[in-house]
């Protein structure tokens, strides 16, 4: 029994944690793809081991029952306290229940070790399955003023789409549209080995289960590399970081099976005044000596325009002022965040005798100390 190391596979020590070992698969699915890598069966095989161990290692119980057996089956489950292994006495994970054992075509026993021997599958005449798409990430870089607006653009994304040679089959329609005659239908070939079945790829169809062998346009996917320009609509209020997702822009499906989709990840850029915080908006505003101590009106620039704000007798460096409904558009259930100004006292620089005399004069009638109370 061939045991795979799904943790080698994807590159990741044996503690990664979830978003590690979504990392690792997207980088070595992007590099292994096989629209990446047209005819090259060695890149298909490692895009399919990859797909393996994402498949059990993304899931927590596939990956509990792994890390405790060092193998999955779909006919594994979680002990509830059956037989033990001799060796350790660890509870053994395969469920039997209900198990055809006396051979034959059919028998289910064989599902159990489809993963495990020669890296074939039991579909028997099932033929090949339907696949969704492989989803895609596209990043898109937007200014500070065009997320708080939102914007409609046009993206040229490169993806798969249903080879139109085939129509998604992988089999060459010219040479004979029936089942594959050796395979009958399945796309697998089936070998025995004492009571044991195993089955491996049809070398007569390509495992399409169709006649006339691999499509020559599309080698047998079923998908050729595509360009599509698409209209993107970015809602109002978007942060950093946003995820949106567009249904069905993906990599094409495989055999009839449903595209993928398309994932835009948004990157904004820093505005030169305005700062984010949620879904409030922060400015730093300077003001004079003088205005601070005596009071006034100022104007603050706003994501909308211009504002009166007033600044109160006495106000401090540091000290913030709350303007309602003046921040981004919410993207939790509608609503508008705030602006918080944040006032910062600017001290001139004092040369000329007379302006020296005056904040002389200015110290005398104001003696307090604003260090009184430290320490």
């Amino acid at each position: 029994m061939t045991k795979l190391d799904y943790y080698a596979i994807l590159g990741i020590p044996r503690t990664a944690k979830d978003s590690d070992i979504k990392k690792a698969y997207r980088r070595l699915a992007r590099k292994n793809h096989p629209d990446v890598n047209p005819g090259d069966r060695a890149a298909e095989d490692r895009f399919k081991r990859i797909q393996e161990a994402y498949d059990v290692l993304s899931d927590p119980k596939k990956r509990s029952l792994y890390d405790q057996y060092g193998f999955y089956s779909e006919n594994m489950k979680e002990p509830p306290g059956g037989g033990r292994d001799p060796a350790n006495g660890a509870s053994w994970g395969f469920d039997f229940s209900g198990m055809d054992f006396q051979g034959g075509e059919q028998s289910s026993f064989r599902d159990i070790f489809g993963d495990f021997f020669g890296g074939g599958s039991f579909r028997g005449a099932r033929g090949p399955q339907a696949e969704k798409g492989e989803d895609l990430e596209h990043h898109l870089n937007i200014s500070f003023d065009e997320s708080i607006r939102g914007l409609e653009t046009r993206l040229k994304v490169g993806r798969s789409e249903t080879c139109p040679l085939c129509a998604g089959s992988g089999s060459d329609g010219s040479k004979g549209r029936g089942a594959c005659p050796v395979c009958k239908g399945s796309g697998q070939e089936v070998r025995a080995h004492g009571v044991m079945r195993f089955s491996s790829a049809c070398h007569a169809c390509g495992g399409t289960g169709r006649a006339g062998g691999r499509c020559e346009r599309c080698g047998g996917s079923g998908r050729v590399p595509a360009q599509e320009t698409l209209t993107i609509r970015i809602p109002p209020g978007v942060d950093n970081g946003y995820r949106m997702r567009v249904a069905g822009k993906g990599m094409a499906g495989r055999n009839g099976g449903p595209a993928g989709d398309l994932y835009l990840v948004i990157t904004v850029r820093p505005h030169e005044y305005f700062r984010r915080q949620g879904d409030d908006i922060h400015i730093t505003v300077p003001v004079t000596v003088t205005e601070a101590a005596l009071g006034t009106k100022i104007e603050v620039p706003t994501i909308s325009g211009k504002t009166l704000l007033r600044i109160p007798p006495g106000t401090q460096s540091g000290q913030r002022f709350r303007l309602r409904d003046k921040g981004a558009p919410s993207l939790r259930g509608g609503g508008v965040g705030n602006q918080i100004v944040e006032i910062r006292v600017v001290i001139p620089r004092v040369a000329d005798e007379r302006s020296k005399e005056i904040l002389r004069e200015l110290a005398k009638l104001n003696p307090e100390n604003p260090r009184a109370g430290l320490p």
